[in-house]
């Protein structure tokens, strides 16, 4: 049970911590709704808001956490932010992912590349044989 001295530095922080867990989670759905749309450059920019609206939580949340605890409710809203975060990454990764894949198939490899084969025509392996003169 909280004493009442612990209760009320519990309100407090959970007073100090809300305007800065809410920043996160503006930014973060600020992101979520940019990332949706053709403007990198504004990718960017909110990508950016969610990195300084995090450091800023963090920080008082690292406070709190040192000077009587972070309540419950947000630290789980926290938690759910840095779901949402991580989710938001896993988007990005696999919509890069697809870019690549659209441009090794838009765009051929260099001439040199395919004139290159792994076997030779008695099929000896090419590439051991050519690092195999480096060494010697």
């Amino acid at each position: 049970m909280l004493t009442t001295e612990q209760s009320g530095r519990a309100v407090l922080s959970s007073n100090q911590l809300e305007g800065p867990m809410r920043a996160v989670e503006e930014r973060l759905a600020a992101l979520g709704q940019v990332l949706h749309s053709p403007n990198a450059e504004e990718v960017d920019q909110q990508a950016d808001a969610v990195h300084a609206a995090l450091s800023a939580a963090f920080e008082h949340f690292s406070l709190a956490a040192r000077t009587g605890g972070v309540p419950r409710d947000l630290r789980l809203r926290l938690i759910r932010a840095g779901g949402q975060l991580a989710a938001h990454r896993e988007a990005l990764a696999r919509a890069n992912t697809a870019v690549d894949r659209a441009l090794d198939i838009l765009l051929p490899p260099p001439p040199n590349a395919r004139a290159q084969s792994v076997y030779g025509h008695n099929g000896q392996n090419l590439r051991n044989a050519s690092s195999a003169s480096l060494l010697a």
